[in-house]
């Protein structure tokens, strides 16, 4: 049975996701100087919700234990991968592809096992 603790677990990673996304943007552009390359409100908001999402992730460690968060962070590489190509157009690969199923396999043994 999935556990709250689980489900604030996806939605930690799902936070963590959309700060990689936003710090994504802010790469893409181009600064005048260094300072604004560090402070503007894409780099701030991502780090921000970056530092959110590991306030999230340790509060789930009372409820899943270390192995239950540990093993659920991957979701983080399928969540990037699939907003990369929504707000990116970035190409799903074969590998890519490989990759998120043996993550998803892994999950799947991990909790279908434990």
């Amino acid at each position: 049975m999935i556990s709250a603790f689980f489900l604030l677990m996806v939605v930690s990673e799902l936070v963590s996701s959309t700060s990689q996304m936003l710090l994504k943007k802010s790469a893409t552009k181009e600064y005048k100087n260094i300072i604004r390359e560090y402070l503007n409100g894409w780099v701030i908001c991502g780090y921000g919700l970056l530092f959110l999402a590991m306030i999230i992730s340790i509060f789930c460690y009372s409820g899943l234990g270390y192995m239950g968060v540990v093993v659920l962070e991957p979701i983080n590489y399928v969540l990037v991968m699939i907003m990369s190509r929504i707000f990116f157009k970035e190409k799903f690969t074969p590998r890519k592809l490989l990759g998120v199923l043996f993550i998803i396999c892994g999950i799947a043994v991990f909790y279908g096992l434990g």
